[in-house]
C-alpha cells in the first residue's frame, strides 16, 4: 500500500519539474516562486518536524537547530570551495558564475530528502492506515514543489538540460524506493530529525544566498516578490491541510 501511494508522489514530482521547464521565458518568476517554496518548506515543514523528532539538546541548544546551522555553513563552504577550485583552473568567478557541481549536489540532497519522504510514508503505514494516509497526502502535496525546485536548482547552476531532467527523474523515483525500503528497516526518529535539520540549513542557504538574489537581479519586479510570497503561502496551506 505504501509503495502504491508513493506513486502519487512520483507523478507530482514529475509534474513540478515539467512546470519548471515550461516557464523558462519567465525565469525570474520561476526563481522567485522556487525561493518562496523552499523558504516555506524549511520554516514551516522541515524545522518543526526536525525539532519534534530530535528533541535532545546539546549545550543548551536543540540538536536539530545545531545541525540546521551546520547545514547552512556546509552549503556555503561547498559552494565557495568548488568556485575557488574552478577559478584556479581558469574558470571565471564572479556574481554571475556558479559551479555546476553545487547544483548537482543540491539536487542530490533533494533526491535524498524525497527518499526520506518515501520512508516516512512506509513508516506511517506501519503505524496505521489513517496515519499513513495523512502522511501520504502531505508528501504528495509538497512533492510538486520538490520537483519544481530540483529542476530549477540544477539548471540555475549551469547544468545541461539532460542533467536537470536526470535529477528530476531520480527525485521522482526516490519516494518509491524509500517506501519500499521500510519493508526491511526503520530509521530511528532522532536520526531522522537530525537529517531534517541539516537538510533544512542547506535549503535555506540555497534559497537566501542564491535563488532569491538571482531572481531579483535582472527583474526586481513586484511580480517576482509576489511569486516568492505565493510559494511560501502555498507550503503554509499544504502544512495546514495535512496537519
Amino acid at each position: 500500500m505504501a509503495v502504491f501511494v508513493a506513486l502519487g508522489a512520483f507523478l507530482m514530482t514529475l509534474a513540478g519539474g515539467w512546470t519548471a521547464q515550461r516557464v523558462t521565458d519567465r525565469r525570474h518568476l520561476v526563481l522567485g516562486l522556487a525561493g518562496g517554496l523552499m523558504l516555506g518548506v524549511v520554516g514551516l515543514d522541515l524545522l518543526p518536524e526536525a525539532l519534534h523528532a530530535a528533541d535532545r539538546e546539546i549545550f543548551g541548544v536543540p540538536a536539530a537547530l545545531l545541525l540546521f546551522v551546520a547545514g547552512f555553513l556546509l552549503a556555503h563552504l561547498v559552494e565557495r570551495t568548488l568556485a575557488a577550485r574552478q577559478a584556479a583552473h581558469g574558470g571565471a568567478e564572479g556574481p554571475g558564475h556558479r559551479a555546476p557541481e553545487v547544483g548537482l549536489a543540491a539536487a542530490a540532497a533533494m533526491v535524498g530528502h524525497s527518499a526520506m519522504d518515501g520512508v516516512a510514508i512506509g513508516a506511517a503505514f506501519q503505524v496505521g492506515g489513517s496515519m499513513g494516509t495523512a502522511v501520504a497526502l502531505a508528501v504528495i502535496a509538497h512533492d510538486f514543489a520538490d520537483g519544481f525546485n530540483t529542476f530549477t536548482i540544477t539548471s540555475l547552476y549551469g547544468n545541461a538540460r539532460r542533467r536537470a531532467i536526470g535529477m528530476l527523474v531520480a527525485d521522482a523515483c526516490a519516494p518509491l524506493l524509500g517506501a519500499l525500503s521500510t519493508a526491511f528497516f526503520r530509521i530511528p526518529e532522532p536520526v531522522l530529525g537530525g537529517y531534517l535539520g541539516l537538510f533544512g540549513g542547506v535549503l535555506l542557504y540555497l534559497a537566501a544566498a542564491e535563488i532569491l538574489p538571482e531572481a531579483h537581479h535582472e527583474h526586481p519586479a513586484r511580480s517576482t516578490l509576489l511569486c516568492t510570497v505565493a510559494g511560501a503561502a502555498f507550503i503554509w496551506l499544504v502544512v495546514g491541510i495535512s496537519g
